[in-house]
C-alpha cells in the first residue's frame, strides 16, 4: 500500500507544478527527497540518560530508529568534550517520509496551542525548509504521562527544488499550512 501523500504527489501535485512553473519536462518538477528530524539536548552534558530518552521518543514519533549526535569539538565553558552525545536525529526517506509528513500535517500540527500556521521564513535559498517545534507532546504517539521533560525539535524538508519559491509551492501543495 502506497502512502496517501505519495499518490497525491504523482497524481495531482506534479500536474499543478508543471502548470504553475511551465516546466518543459515532468522530471524538472521538484520532489521531496528527505525529512530530517533532529533534537539538541543541552542538558545532556550533565545527564547522559536524556539522550537515550530522546532517542526512544524520536524512534516512537518517526517509526525509524534514531541515532545520537555527537559533539564535534571541545568547549570548556559548557563542560563539553569532543565525541559526547548531545542530541538525536532521524533521516526519513521513501514511504516512511510520506507517512511521517501525513501524520505531521493531519494530526500533530493542529494540536499546537494557538496554531495559526508555520512561518515561511525558514527557507535557506536552495529549496530546503526548516522549522522548529517547541514541544514533542504534540505528536499523538507520545504518552504525556511518561514524558520527563518537554523538549523541542527541528524538522527539515530537503527538496530537489532550485529556488525557495518552487519549494514553497511544493510544500504548500502537500498541505503544509504556511502563514499568509
Amino acid at each position: 500500500m502506497t502512502p496517501r501523500l505519495k499518490t497525491k504527489y504523482s497524481e495531482e501535485i506534479i500536474a499543478k507544478l508543471v502548470e504553475e512553473f511551465n516546466y518543459s519536462n515532468v522530471m524538472m518538477v521538484p520532489k521531496l527527497e528527505k525529512i530530517v528530524v533532529s533534537q539538541g539536548i543541552g542538558a545532556a552534558v550533565a545527564d547522559k540518560k536524556l539522550v537515550d530518552q530522546a532517542i526512544v521518543e524520536m524512534t516512537t514519533i518517526t517509526g525509524q530508529k534514531a541515532v545520537p549526535t555527537k559533539s564535534k569539538k571541545d568547549i570548556s565553558n559548557f563542560k563539553l568534550r569532543k565525541g559526547m552525545p548531545i542530541g538525536a536525529r532521524v533521516t526519513l526517506r521513501g514511504e516512511r517520509m510520506y507517512e511521517f509528513l501525513d501524520r505531521l500535517i493531519s494530526a500533530s500540527l493542529p494540536r499546537i496551542r494557538d496554531f495559526r500556521g508555520i512561518k515561511a521564513s525558514g527557507f535557506d535559498g536552495r529549496g530546503n525548509y526548516t522549522f522548529g517545534i517547541t514541544e514533542q507532546i504534540i505528536f499523538p504517539e507520545i504518552d504525556i504521562d511518561k514524558v520527563n521533560r518537554i523538549s523541542g525539535m527541528d524538522i527539515t524538508f530537503v527538496t530537489s527544488a532550485s529556488t525557495d519559491k518552487e519549494a514553497k509551492a511544493l510544500l504548500t501543495a502537500f498541505g503544509l499550512p504556511f502563514t499568509k
